[in-house]
């Protein structure tokens, strides 16, 4: 199976209310971004302020360039490109509701160009377009030509979610509705969203996974216009799913497997609301698994609506043992929570793209997360500071609000000290920090938020064994988001956090006993 066409909270309705006016009361213009995009009214606004400083914009992450920004839409690839749709309000600032699909390109997953609106909001009388996905149909199937981009997207009319076909015979930059009818009604259920269409290559068509409440639809089609439902897979303990996924990826053994994905909320039970996914076995209807827990591509609290996507050569071949995943940095339980508004004229990040590989585990396979090997050419500075002792704490002679931190937390195992780790982002004279690191007496390694200013506070944890004597880090810090990678990357933290524009300074600890933070090196990132 693939994404591109080889041959051929959110909450139901009260989510989308959330954009209702919530702007309004924001300070400040819009900060001015690099456009190769027609303008249009948003981009005008932010044109009249060329040299408004930019306080809050992280420099390597994505960021929308005004106004709002949520759910992330799979990149397909294009003519040596990735094409990236992800949900936009033009004027959320001023209190306007709704979302268009904005386009925004990338060659190496790191830096994107903004290439404006490609499917306006409000454009017909079935309301604004949620999310959805888009194919290239190189064999036609759906009668809009050889090449043509279709998505099906998710739209309300009168309250009502159902599925609706675009098209675009411009390479994706434009859509047009192909009718005002859905393609894939809606049978009655309240939530009824999200679709995932991918080409079955073993049986020569396209397939669809939907959200719908507690399960994934399942749905097939010969021409992306009639879908005949074939399955669906059921889950009643992580509430509302959203944003499916399912794709097949080789393993670094040369093995194969399915992978179903759901944006998921397992918070009653102790687990993370991030990206849920099980590895089993698809039949083109059923998927089934062996492990019934789901496992987790994120275990931080702003990894929301991510969406995974092939790597393509240059020849657009997909590369089996390669996937890629972006997430929204952020949640619906706090989405309007964030200084950005006042000082930079916006709200939307994204978490990193990474690249995925699939590895055997102790446990069974997992998906293996790593920072886009690409974000080495954004590198400003280069500190290398070797292996560093600390016993007590160690404040770094480095200034940096946006970075990536690599290092092995060595301790001596027969003797581990209670907890080690590092202060990013922390204030001129400490107090205000975000805390990443390992707390050994409890076993477990964290990234907690609670000493700065955030969304709701909260720590994230995931156990650690004291008697390995090592653990392998990485931090990606960039001015309103902390991601910490663990070991193998198959443990992945990701936070939302809000210091001040002064606090960049970085402190490393060890507590109760010493440690090594071996081969310390911290790059200082921009994109240019």
């Amino acid at each position: 199976m693939t994404d591109d066409a080889s041959r051929g909270p959110r909450q139901s309705l009260s989510r989308r209310a959330l954009f209702t006016g919530a702007g309004a009361a924001a300070l400040g213009a819009a900060a001015v971004t690099v456009s190769d995009a027609p303008a249009t009214a948003a981009t005008a606004r932010s044109n009249r302020s060329p040299n408004a400083r930019q306080r809050q914009r992280p420099a390597y992450h994505f960021s929308v360039p005004d106004n709002w920004k949520n759910d992330p839409q799979r990149p397909i690839f294009i003519d040596g490109e990735y094409l990236y749709y992800y949900l936009y309000n033009e004027d959320y600032l001023t209190g306007g509701s709704g979302t268009s699909w904005r386009l925004a390109t990338t060659r190496d997953h790191v830096k994107f160009v903004d290439r404006g609106v490609a499917i306006p909001k409000f454009s017909n009388d079935n309301g604004d377009c949620w999310s959805g996905s888009a194919v290239v149909d190189v064999a036609n199937s759906a009668g809009f030509g050889e090449g043509a981009v279709v998505a099906l997207v998710t739209q309300a009319p009168n309250g009502v979610q159902g599925q609706y076909l675009w098209y675009s015979v411009d390479g994706g930059r434009s859509f047009a509705s192909a009718g005002d009818e859905p393609v894939l009604a809606n049978p009655g259920r309240h939530d009824f969203r999200d679709p995932k269409v991918v080409w079955d290559d073993e049986r020569a068509r396209w397939f669809l996974a939907n959200a719908e409440g507690d399960r994934l639809g399942f749905y097939a089609s010969p021409d992306l216009r009639s879908w005949t439902r074939v399955g669906e897979f059921r889950r009643d303990d992580l509430g509302l799913l959203e944003c499916p996924d399912l794709f097949r990826m080789q393993a670094e053994d040369g093995s194969r497997h399915w992978i179903l994905g759901t944006s998921a909320n397992g918070k009653g039970r102790g687990l993370p609301a991030t990206y849920a996914y099980w590895l089993g076995d698809f039949d083109g209807a059923t998927f089934s698994t062996a492990h019934d827990e789901p496992r987790w591509l994120d275990w931080g609290y702003d990894f929301y609506g991510a969406v995974t996507y092939p790597d393509h050569d240059e020849s657009g071949a997909e590369n089996p043992r390669l996937r890629r995943a972006i997430g929204w940095a952020n949640f619906w339980d706090y989405p309007h929570n964030t200084p950005s508004l006042a000082t930079d004229g916006y709200n939307g990040d994204d978490m990193i793209v990474r690249e995925l590989r699939l590895v055997a585990t102790a446990d069974g396979y997992a998906l293996a997360s790593a920072p886009p090997s690409a974000l080495a050419r954004y590198a400003t500075k280069v500190h290398d500071l070797g292996d560093v002792s600390v016993a007590g704490t160690k404040d770094l002679d480095v200034q940096s609000g946006s970075f990536d931190l690599t290092c092995e937390l060595v301790w001596d195992p027969t003797d581990p000290p209670g907890n080690v780790g590092i202060e990013v982002l922390r204030a001129p004279g400490g107090g205000r920090h975000v805390a990443v690191g390992t707390y050994l007496d409890g076993r477990f390694a964290y990234v907690n938020r609670r000493p700065t200013i955030n969304p709701t506070g909260g720590e994230s944890q995931t156990p650690v064994d004291p008697s390995t004597g090592r653990l392998v880090m990485r931090v990606l810090a960039d001015r309103t988001s902390v991601e910490l990678f663990i070991g193998d990357g198959t443990v992945v933290h990701s936070h939302r956090v809000f210091p001040l524009e002064v606090d960049d300074r970085i402190r490393l600890y060890a507590s109760d006993g010493g440690a090594v933070f071996r081969g310390l090196t911290i790059r200082e990132l921009a994109v240019r």
